[in-house]
């Protein structure tokens, strides 16, 4: 399945200018063969709202999810997308997918929270495992920080997720994350993995872009700079399966040694 990353913060604020900016990436995504678009975390109202995150908070199935639904449907392209959700009370630093029909396939909520701002916003997610099928593809969501815990990701990969999806917002000076972290996971768990990053300053974070695609060879089969980009790698099930044929390392797990870790 063809991938498309689209690293860009948007215009932060203004959910109305950043759908604009998804739906233009979405049509350029689906002229280019793409079955999906994966945008960074926060995208549809900026990572640095401070003390705008309750009254720009959306449900799962609210407007702005209804607007997404538009624009996949219109272009043909899955969308996953990071935005932050309300449910009741509470808010969660979410990422929703939503197939190339419009239908929402999957919402996952952020388990590990990163920095005083997103734990004094936001409540952390309990549900470590969210996939679903696309395109022949098992899709598993994550957002930025959780990907650094080897243990989440782990559980994709014993769950049998075959594409993970992190719409990130990874600042300076943390470049290593994307680009050392990433392909390692990509390569110990036999999975593909598509982090994607928002760009720039915004407020006090500085965002370093670097949104890549690895693969199970640990390669990146696609790496943006550190500015706004829309770029391309596919995701191949046959090349997933080979890789998995030769490489032994979930068959070669001993669980019954690991019961410290918990």
């Amino acid at each position: 399945m063809r991938t498309a990353l689209l690293q860009s913060s948007g215009r932060p604020g203004s959910i109305a200018e950043n759908l604009k900016v998804l739906d233009e990436a979405a049509g350029r995504a689906a002229a280019a063969g793409a079955g999906l678009v994966v945008a960074p975390e926060m995208f549809l109202t900026g990572y640095a709202i401070g003390d705008d995150v309750p009254r720009l908070a959306e449900p799962a199935d609210g407007d702005s999810a209804d607007a997404v639904a538009e624009t996949a449907s219109r272009h043909g392209v899955a969308i996953a997308y990071g935005y932050p959700e309300r449910a009741g009370e509470q808010v969660f630093n979410s990422a929703q997918l939503i197939s190339a029909d419009g239908t929402r396939l999957a919402n996952y909520r952020k388990t590990h929270l990163f920095g005083c701002f997103e734990r004094d916003h936001f409540t952390p997610g309990d549900q470590p495992v969210v996939q679903t099928e696309l395109n022949g593809l098992r899709v598993g969501l994550m957002i930025c920080y959780d990907v650094e815990f080897p243990e989440n990701v782990r559980a994709h990969a014993l769950a049998g997720t075959d594409l993970l999806v992190v719409p990130t917002a990874q600042m300076h000076p943390f470049q290593f994350v994307a680009q050392s972290v990433i392909p390692v996971r990509a390569f110990e768990n036999q999975m593909y993995v598509a982090y994607v990053n928002r760009v720039g300053q915004e407020g006090e974070f500085e965002f370093v872009g670097l949104s890549t695609l690895a693969g199970p060879d640990g390669v990146a089969r696609a790496r943006a700079g550190h500015g706004e980009e829309l770029v391309f790698a596919d995701a191949d099930p046959a090349a997933l399966a080979a890789s998995r044929e030769a490489n032994p390392y979930l068959k070669d797990r001993r669980p019954d040694l690991y019961g410290s870790l918990v």
